[in-house]
C-alpha cells in the first residue's frame, strides 16, 4: 500500500504568524501622511486589512473621508512598500508558540506553507529576517497568481508548489479569507482569535479554533484531515 502523502499545513501571516500590526500601521500612517491625513490607530486595522497594501491604503483614505483617484494609488503603494522594507522586521514577532509548533509538526515530517494577500515579495523578506523562510516549502502572497485569498486557486496553487495534495492540507487563519479559502478550495481550517478578524473568529465557522499556539500538534492536524476525508465518503 502506497503510503499517505506528508500532511501540508499552510498558514496566513499578518495576524496568524506575525503580529506585524505595529508596523503596519507605522508604514500606512507614513503613507498617508502625503496626503495630510490623519493617522490610523490599531482600532482601525482589523477593517483596513486582508486584501494586501492597496487596498489597505485606500480603505485609510477612505475612513479618513479622502476617497483615492486611481492614478494615485501607485504612487502610495510605492511610499508604504519602501518604507515597510526598509523597516523590517521593526516590531514584528511571531506569535507565542509558533516556532516551537512548526518545529514539532517539521520533526514529524509535515510541509508548511504560507499564503497571504501580502505582496510576495513583502512577505518574503519580512520571514526572512525573521530567519523562518527556510520553514516553508512555499511562501505565496497576493501578487503570485492572477486570484488571491478567498479565491481557491491562491490556495491550491500554494499547495502545488509546496508539493503538497490538496487532500491532506489544513488552512491556518484568522480572518474570512482564510477561513473563506479553506472552505472553496475543500480543505479543513483551523482558526486564531489573536489576529486581525473584525468579527470573532468563531463566527467564521471554522473547523476548530485553537487560542494558542502549544495547541497546533500532529495529532490535531490528523484528526482534521480524517475527519474531512470522513465527510468525503459520505
Amino acid at each position: 500500500m502506497t503510503p499517505a502523502p506528508a500532511p501540508l499545513v499552510v498558514f496566513d501571516l499578518d495576524g496568524t504568524l506575525l503580529d506585524t500590526h505595529a508596523d503596519l500601521v507605522e508604514s500606512l500612517n507614513h503613507t498617508i501622511a502625503a496626503l495630510g491625513l490623519e493617522p490610523v490607530s490599531y482600532d482601525d486595522l482589523t477593517h483596513l486589512v486582508g486584501q494586501g497594501a492597496r487596498v489597505m491604503i485606500e480603505r485609510a483614505c477612505r475612513l479618513r473621508g479622502h476617497p483615492l483617484e486611481a492614478e494615485a494609488l501607485p504612487a502610495l503603494v510605492e511610499r508604504f512598500v519602501a518604507h515597510y522594507s526598509a523597516g523590517m522586521p521593526g516590531h514584528t514577532q511571531p506569535y507565542p508558540g509558533l516556532v516551537a509548533a512548526m518545529d514539532r509538526l517539521k520533526s514529524a515530517g509535515y510541509r508548511l506553507a504560507v499564503c497571504t494577500n501580502k505582496m510576495e515579495s513583502l512577505a518574503l523578506g519580512l520571514l526572512d529576517k525573521l530567519d523562518l523562510v527556510n520553514y516553508f516549502d512555499a511562501i505565496t502572497g497576493g501578487d503570485t497568481f492572477p486570484v488571491r485569498k478567498p479565491d481557491p486557486r491562491h490556495l491550491t496553487g500554494t499547495v502545488e508548489r509546496a508539493g503538497g495534495d490538496i487532500a491532506r492540507t489544513v488552512m491556518i487563519g484568522d480572518s474570512i479569507n482564510d477561513i473563506a479559502v479553506a472552505r472553496n478550495a475543500g480543505v479543513p481550517s483551523i482558526a486564531v482569535p489573536f489576529g486581525y478578524s473584525d468579527v470573532p473568529v468563531s463566527s467564521l465557522d471554522p473547523d476548530i479554533t485553537i487560542t494558542h499556539f502549544d495547541e497546533l500538534t500532529s495529532e490535531l492536524v490528523e484528526g482534521l484531515l480524517k475527519g474531512s476525508a470522513a465527510k468525503v465518503a459520505v
